[in-house]
């Protein structure tokens, strides 16, 4: 016959060992919930195409890692630790060429941003296919945006999800880019544009009159309405300054409201939601 005592030190025990194993798992579904908070998602896809040279090419990856390093944007990506940006960047030409520069990585500390910042500096140019060779008149917008919008579907859970894709010419190839526009639209998904004035040597200085043109090929076909937008860049040399622009317009920054209020200058910050909201 087993003493009472005994029984009791036997239950004492096994509460003690579910109560531990409960709270355990409490304890690591917390810290998974914290750490898969993000409130937006952004992927930067880079114009590689054949019209972009050598040195133009090197421009845009300096251009946005000195972004990325810029006081205000950085003071922009920090603004909600507790519920970071997830960055990507890729760069695109052809139909079948766009190429992975930074993978999905949490900017989240200032050390993060300067590691992506310093992985975007090291990139080489990539010639994997023809599509991607210097030279190749390719410009493929609607196969950068569905490749954005593929890479965008392992974010979901983000409160925002938003496309930044630059480039210096029209479509001329590949899937039509406001198809893909529209489908990204109807997920939720923003849709901005950089646009690149460049030089056509044997016309002279084209940048004004292209930047013109294409800013208003990009509205009419490429960037999301009413939230997308267009920021223009006067050549490549300009493309740090139009990026660090468009890096502080397009980063949200929650505020408590409501999103139909948001103004024109305010329309990429969203509310707070509301279990934030009993935090501050």
């Amino acid at each position: 016959m087993v003493r009472s005592g005994a029984v009791r030190a036997l239950v004492r025990r096994a509460v003690g060992a579910a109560t531990l194993t409960v709270t355990t798992a409490l304890g690591l579904t917390g810290q998974a919930s914290a750490a898969d908070t993000c409130r937006q998602a952004l992927i930067l896809g880079l114009d590689v195409s054949g019209s972009v040279d050598a040195q133009e090419y090197q421009l845009q990856i300096d251009g946005l890692s000195a972004a990325l390093r810029n006081p205000e944007v950085r003071q922009r990506i920090l603004a909600m630790p507790a519920a970071p940006i997830q960055l990507a960047v890729f760069e695109w030409s052809g139909p079948r060429a766009q190429f992975e520069v930074l993978p999905w990585t949490v900017l989240d500390s200032d050390a993060a941003i300067d590691a992506a910042a310093a992985r975007i500096a090291a990139q080489q140019r990539q010639t994997q296919n023809s599509d991607a060779l210097a030279g190749n008149q390719s410009t493929a917008l609607g196969s950068a945006l569905r490749f954005a919008q593929r890479r965008l579907s392992l974010q979901r859970g983000c409160w925002q999800r938003t496309v930044d894709i630059s480039g210096d010419g029209k479509h001329n190839t590949g899937p039509d880019p406001s198809l893909l526009r529209d489908r990204m639209a109807a997920e939720g998904i923003i849709v901005n544009g950089l646009v690149i004035g460049a030089d056509n040597p044997a016309f002279g200085d084209t940048r004004a009159a292209d930047i013109g043109e294409l800013s208003s090929y990009y509205n009419a076909f490429v960037v999301t309405k009413p939230a997308g937008f267009v920021v223009t860049a006067l050549g490549f040399e300009d493309f740090e300054r139009a990026m660090i622009t468009k890096l502080i317009r397009e980063i949200s920054v929650p505020i408590l409201g409501d999103a139909p209020n948001a103004t024109p200058d305010t329309q990429t910050q969203m509310p707070v939601p509301a279990a934030w909201t009993n935090t501050q």
